[in-house]
């Protein structure tokens, strides 16, 4: 009878929910997600639980539907429970559906659904978002859900990857402890100008900057005399009968991009041999100006006198964003060329392709845009791909450059003396690609011309190898024994030249990616046996690697270009005691390829690879997950955004990043174990030869987790004035130190003067400076002892706001400047425009 009874209910709540269906689009459906613990039954394995849960007026019925959503973490087979499943479709892409036994959920009820993923859920950026709900009767309407309530984790067996994690959670108290060692230095006492210069002078004179100061200059600096007329104009009444003295752009004997700068009663001059040198001059100039006078134009502007001698310590100073994970709109993109520009970058790394998106239009394959391009609902990708990261059923039209979108981005970059390396990323991380040339093959095929579809064909339909990439695809990679992937390569390459053409700008080097390729790949290709039967090189699909991009470099030196790509096109797989092993690649050294050195992951075994490159004979940009990765979260805490398999990475991180000898000061893997001495000797350092071949550093921000423009500028600011230091300034005399205690203390005055500049001078400026940035604002450290509470900053120069009535804190609330007994309060670091960090809560009882 209890069985019949469930058949029965299943039934009529079948029924109910279809009626309803039909008459009401509003699918009042709540969600809410848990973790419940990691490192699950000793085993990298992690329990979470979701709960689905109805409103008054609707009812889920007992079969019927399919809930879709976005999850990072793959779900283990049969794990699912409350009479639910979940089925993997590809990528980050499932699916929530009922067993032939569930019960559906009645009106304003819960279930409860437990599962188990693989590896671990630590923050908010692990958990699933993206929901929309399908009827199976009706399968091209889509009802989108909010993504689900999220609830805090709190227990140790929460954050705990596994019995070797030892990374704390980031506590109030962790802070404190963190933020004790900080010296308050006045700001009169701080460097005026960000990053550091090489030789600072401070002198008592201070010019009066009007709308009437003159700029006078050499006609070499023509476009940057007009640059800095406008950047005075954005601070500047028009009253230009106020005297106000001259700014001279005066042509001198330096080395490139190095720059003079003077400030006296009477004028302002900048002296460089280059353009780049005066522009980063005005750069200078700019930073010296009080951080208030950008937050609202004035008749006067007064000026400190300096004089100042100047150079960047690397020519290469770079910045990498992944567009094609979520797209950012051309304003941004604007906006952040400005933020580069301000702190002496000159290399932009768009990462415009990937899996999950293609971001430029190209005019002879607009497949590329018109379904690489968009994301949406499908289970065969023929008009838009999957969605990805949360980003719902709907697809949309306004998501990629168009040709003029990036020739305007060009000639803005230019004008700022910053180079665009446009990255097309091959052969894997190229779903993006292939689903759009598999539409145009559909496409012709349609149309009776087989010829023209397989002109850019990029994977062999008759394929059967089976793979799996680090993001779970299995239909990622380009198959490079293709001839017509090599069409596509240089229909790209031509396309692209063209656009930098029309911007009057030179393009020097195509990026063409080169990581993360699955094993596995063209194992079974058809197009793979028909090459090996034409080159007898080819032994094998590991031989495809060198084959492949010794064939796109040389369509890029055809076009006057060189290749710059990441770390794996220097390496390839031989087998050593009768395992397949990764060594260094002879061939492709020294001969102008630059490759781009992301991991040196603490434990993984390959922290040495840049200095292995580099010592071959290869042209390395340091691009350091463990520092240098601004995706990488601040810190171990649920509410704190981002990634965290390479490491956890505040402003320190690239802060305290040595380019020369990173292991320097290393002292734990990413779990948080001590790292021995013997370990790290065993490491190949960086020879004489191999330092002449590190040719800068390069910052990196990935995509996935930058839905808006908000959660871009959180994750980059302010770490990436980190970076801008370390690239810009001097070896620093703690990291040249031999003592390592002295070392230490040396480090230690060097980070309270850069988080003094950041808190009082830099972070208020990015407060109003091109429209205004939202950084990272940081909680407040707390302690209790003896019925007091007491609190510190991370940023000298922001305020501490504390309430005792159980509200935020705003720039109205009471200041800290005491310990304080009230039982409960609320702390909140609020900047200059009355923007409030993380709150954070104390009982003190």
């Amino acid at each position: 009878m209890k069985y019949l009874f469930s058949v029965l209910l299943a039934g009529l709540l079948f029924v109910n929910a279809f009626a309803q269906q039909k008459s009401n689009t509003n699918i009042d459906l709540h969600l809410k997600w848990e973790i419940i613990e990691n490192n699950h039954q000793g085993q990298q394995q992690s329990l979470a639980a979701l709960t689905l849960t109805t409103g008054k007026q609707f009812t889920l019925p007992a079969k019927g539907w399919k809930l879709y959503f976005n999850f990072l973490r793959p779900v283990i087979a049969g794990s699912v429970t409350g009479g639910l499943d979940i089925t993997h479709i590809n990528g980050d892409f499932h699916y929530l559906a009922p067993k032939a036994r569930f019960n559906g959920i009645a009106k304003n009820s819960s279930l409860k659904a437990q599962l188990l993923t693989m590896y671990w859920l630590i923050n908010k950026t692990d958990s699933p978002r993206g929901f929309y709900l399908v009827w199976d009767n009706a399968p091209n309407k889509f009802y989108p859900l909010s993504d689900p309530e999220l609830i805090p984790s709190t227990q140790p067996k929460q954050f705990a990857r596994s019995l070797n994690d030892n990374i704390a959670k980031t506590t109030p108290q962790f802070i404190y402890e963190q933020n004790k060692t900080i010296r308050d230095i006045p700001a009169d006492s701080l460097i005026k100008i960000f990053p550091t210069p090489q030789s600072y002078r401070p002198t008592v004179d201070k010019f009066i900057l009007t709308a009437g100061t003159k700029i006078v200059n050499d006609a070499a600096f023509n476009r940057e005399s007009a640059y800095l007329k406008n950047e005075l104009d954005k601070l500047l009444l028009p009253a230009k009968t106020l005297p106000g003295g001259s700014i001279n752009l005066v042509k001198k004997q330096m080395p490139e991009e190095a720059y003079e700068l003077s400030v006296t009663n009477t004028q302002v001059t900048i002296s460089a041999s280059s353009a780049s040198g005066i522009f980063y001059g005005i750069q200078s100039l700019k930073t010296l100006i009080q951080p208030s006078a950008y937050g609202k134009k004035q008749a006067t502007v007064l000026i400190p006198g300096v004089n100042v001698t100047d150079g960047p310590r690397f020519g290469y100073r770079a910045f990498m964003l992944d567009v094609a994970r979520n797209f950012q709109p051309k304003k941004e993109i604007l906006k952040l060329l400005d933020l580069m520009s301000l702190y002496k970058l000159n290399v932009f790394h768009f990462h415009l392709t990937d899996d999950e998106g293609w971001r430029l239009q190209i005019p002879a394959l607009p497949e590329l845009t018109t379904v690489g391009g968009k994301r949406g609902h499908t289970l065969d990708n023929s008009r838009n791909i999957q969605p990805s990261y949360g980003s719902g059923p709907f697809a949309s039209n306004t998501t990629f450059y168009t040709k003029a979108d990036f020739i305007e981005i060009l000639k803005y970059a230019a004008d700022r003396h910053i180079t665009i390396i446009p990255e097309i990323e091959t052969p894997g991380h190229a779903r993006a690609a292939l689903k759009a040339m598999d539409a145009r093959y559909r496409n012709f095929i349609s149309q009776n011309k087989p010829l023209q579809a397989q002109q850019y064909l990029l994977r062999d339909l008759s394929d059967s190898s089976k793979y799996t990439s680090v993001q779970y695809f299995n239909d990622n990679v380009i198959d490079v024994s293709l001839p017509s992937t090599y069409q596509f390569i240089e229909t790209i390459v031509s396309e692209v030249k063209q656009m930098y053409i029309e911007a009057g700008t030179r393009l020097q080097t195509i990026h063409f990616g080169g990581d993360e390729v699955p094993a596995g790949v063209w194992e079974k290709s058809p197009a793979f046996f028909s090459l090996m039967k034409r080159d007898t090189t080819i032994k094998s699909s590991d031989d495809l690697w060198a084959y492949y991009y010794g064939r796109v470099n040389q369509i890029l030196k055809a076009n006057n270009l060189y290749l710059t790509a990441w770390e794996e096109v220097g390496t390839y797989k031989v087998m050593q005691n009768g395992k397949k092993a990764t060594v260094i690649n002879p061939a492709l050294a020294n001969v102008g390829i630059h490759l781009e050195v992301w991991n040196n992951v603490l434990g993984w075994g390959s922290e040495d690879l840049a200095y292995k490159l580099a010592n071959s004979g290869y042209k390395v940009i340091l691009s350091n997950v463990t520092n240098l990765y601004f995706d990488m979260a601040y810190n171990k805490s649920f509410q704190e955004p981002g990634y965290y398999w390479g490491s956890y990475a505040d402003e320190s991180a690239s802060f305290s990043f040595i380019p020369y000898d990173y292991f320097k000061n290393v002292t734990v893997d990413r779990l948080g174990n001590v790292i021995s001495a013997a370990t790290l000797l065993n490491k190949e350092k960086l020879t004489d030869k191999g330092k002449q071949n590190i040719i800068g550093l390069q910052g990196a921000l990935w995509g996935e987790n930058l839905q808006n423009t908000g959660k871009l500028e959180y994750v980059l600011l302010p770490k990436l004035l980190g970076f801008a230091e370390r690239a810009w300034a001097a070896d620093p005399d703690w990291a040249i130190e031999t003592k390592i205690v002295k070392s230490r203390e040396l480090y230690q005055a060097a980070w309270s003067k850069f988080v003094n500049i950041l808190g009082k001078r830099e972070l208020p400026r990015l407060t109003y400076y091109a429209g205004g940035f939202q950084y990272r604002i940081p909680e407040v450290g707390i302690i209790k002892a003896n019925k007091l509470v007491t609190a510190n900053s991370g940023l000298p120069g922001f305020d501490i706001h504390y309430t005792t009535d159980g509200k935020k804190p705003v720039a109205t609330s009471p200041v800290y400047t005491r310990p304080l007994s009230a039982s409960k309060l609320k702390f909140g670091l609020i900047n200059i425009a009355g923007r409030s960090g993380r709150v954070t809560t104390v009982e003190n009882k």
